[in-house]
């Protein structure tokens, strides 16, 4: 199969579907690609899009602390509030809204939280609930999609629950999903680029794609197609592995970053999968032990690189991606430290935002358009709080 070929086949199989045409299996060796007028429309995935680093520290520009609001459920009492993810569009749900999972029961019994809120991001915020289940028993995942689908994932419920955007239960997907860790949505957002979540494994160490299909409606299908990350086998919020998902989705006509980024806190390492969209087999890529190198079935398409490894980052779980690019981590031992580090792996400043010795720091999301309007949100364990670092 061409690259030209590989690049197209997701958004074939949209125009395919968008016409009213019977739809063919996704896969390397059965594709049905458009006429060449159609080809032009898609999105070019065949290279990623990269710009140079920004070496310009936002992580010390950001020396404001705001308390957005709590987390505590006002229904339930749930608490530990964990992921944040960002609101994509108005309708129910409103764009620029952000979305809160809570780890905790009312009791603070870690792994028994079932809940999801809304907060308008801004101080002084109360809580809404978006959603209290069951499915998302240890919550800690709750990636919003494009059309404001929530896909919740829980620790403790052992699935990744898809949620309307007024909060019904639409479908849960189970195996090979045994213990989420956290989950993120991909989306490019361009014409026919496909929109898929992807979910990491505190017990097996894979990731796990959920690629939607191109139309509104339907069950996802799920596929592992990274294994092979270290796990701990730890419980409640001691358990790490991969996680901190983020996706690149910037764009420059009709190309796209495509580049999915993870952390694991066993190996201390942030790692770069290169054009993700096109992660279509079981185990395509997998993590050799000490998390340094990688087995890539399609090289020529999709691939994994070590971004860092080791001292500063030290048992990390949350990451967020900036808007110019460079990433920042959060430690779970040592003091609750962000390491803010370039796609190179160049470290560019660090800052610890309190000496418990607890862990407290496990969502944090970034907002903005350019280093001057840059934010960081964080959720905070130790005072059940949403906060916000700014300028």
């Amino acid at each position: 199969m061409t690259s030209l070929s590989r690049s197209l086949v997701i958004g074939a199989a949209a125009l395919l579907a968008g016409c009213g045409g019977s739809q063919p299996p996704i896969g390397r060796n059965n594709i049905s690609l458009p006429s060449s007028s159609s080809a032009a429309l898609q999105v070019d995935f065949s290279r990623s899009v990269t710009r140079p680093d920004d070496n310009t520290s936002i992580l010390k520009k950001l020396t404001k602390d705001v308390e957005i609001g709590s987390t505590v459920d006002s229904k339930n009492g749930d608490t530990g509030p964990r992921a944040i993810s960002l609101v994509h569009s108005t309708f129910v749900l409103k764009k620029g809204q952000l979305l809160v999972c809570n780890f905790e029961d009312s009791a603070g019994t870690a792994g028994k939280g079932t809940t999801i809120e809304v907060f308008d991001p801004k101080p002084n915020s109360k809580p809404r609930t978006f959603v209290q289940s069951s499915k998302i028993e240890g919550c800690v995942g709750n990636a919003a999609t494009v059309a404001n689908d929530v896909y919740g994932a829980g620790m403790a419920s052992g699935i990744a629950a898809q949620f309307s955007q007024r909060g019904k239960l639409q479908y849960s997907y189970g195996s090979p999903i045994e213990e989420p860790l956290d989950d993120a949505d991909a989306s490019c957002g361009l014409a026919y680029a496909p929109e898929d979540v992807y979910v990491s494994d505190a017990k097996t160490g894979g990731v796990i794609k959920l690629a939607k299909p191109p139309v509104s409606g339907g069950r996802a299908k799920e596929t592992q197609v990274i294994s092979g990350f270290a796990v701990n086998k730890g419980s409640g919020w001691s358990a790490i592995g991969p996680s901190g998902i983020q996706y690149n989705a910037t764009k420059i006509g009709t190309k796209c970053n495509d580049t999915l980024y993870m952390v694991d806190g066993v190996d201390n390492t942030v790692v770069a999968i290169s054009n993700a969209s096109q992660l279509l087999e079981k185990d395509e890529i997998v993590v050799e032990p000490g998390g340094k190198s990688f087995k890539c079935a399609h090289a020529k398409f999709t691939c994994a690189t070590l971004v860092y490894r080791g001292s500063p980052l030290n048992a990390p779980v949350a990451q967020a991606l900036l808007p110019n690019g460079n990433l920042i981590v959060a430690n779970t031992k040592g003091g609750n430290t962000l390491v803010e580090l370039t796609p190179t792996g160049k470290v560019l400043a660090t800052k610890t935002l309190d000496t418990n010795k607890s862990a407290d720091i496990f969502g944090l999301l970034a907002e903005g358009t350019d280093d001057s309007n840059t934010v960081l949100f964080y959720t905070d364990t130790s005072t059940n709080t949403l906060q916000e670092l700014k300028q």
